[in-house]
């Protein structure tokens, strides 16, 4: 195979993967979206005292951070997806660990950036806690299925990364 017809292989495998991963977290959005309302801050109970959906509204970044900068978080996303896509080949995108690390990345940002553009903040749902004795909650920040792509992709780079720093030295003797 010519190193054009795997580049373009590896392209389209990451591409393909990101149109499922974001199709997957809009449809997420929108069906929680369909079963607990529009109105943030609804929730629905899965497993008492460990599990839930909610409509968490998220103007800014991760766990808040940022909170009420969309429009420049929208832009900072299109900027990532631009840098990520024209730096993908430093990070072994032409193997299949590094292709579906791009393609999770990309669909993840993708997710987020579309609700940044089209709802005005990112809908996060997924919410993992424990009750308090005093009725109060502890818990994980409300995330959603870009969010663990996004983290996903980002761990298999350093995965990569490190394992390719940590590969034996070919040391032929020029001796």
């Amino acid at each position: 195979m010519s190193a054009e017809a795997a580049f373009q292989k590896s392209n389209y495998r990451i591409i393909l993967l990101a149109v499922v991963i974001f199709a997957l977290d809009q449809f997420a959005k929108w069906r929680l979206l369909r079963s607990l309302g529009e109105i943030p801050g609804a929730e629905r109970v899965i497993i008492p005292g460990f599990f839930k959906l909610v409509h968490w509204g998220n103007t800014g970044a991760a766990w808040s951070l940022f909170n009420g900068n969309n429009g420049a978080l929208a832009l900072v996303a299109l900027l990532a997806l631009v840098a990520l896509f024209l730096t993908r080949h430093h990070f072994d995108s032409h193997t299949l660990l590094g292709q579906i690390a791009f393609g999770l990345i990309f669909g993840g940002i993708a997710g987020n950036l579309a609700d940044r553009l089209f709802r005005g903040e990112v809908v996060d749902f997924i919410r993992f806690y424990m009750e308090q004795r005093d009725g109060g909650e502890i818990g994980f920040p409300a995330f959603n299925l870009a969010d663990s792509a996004i983290c996903t992709g980002v761990g298999l780079i350093f995965l990569i990364t490190w394992k390719n720093e940590h590969k034996p030295k070919n040391t032929a003797n020029n001796g």
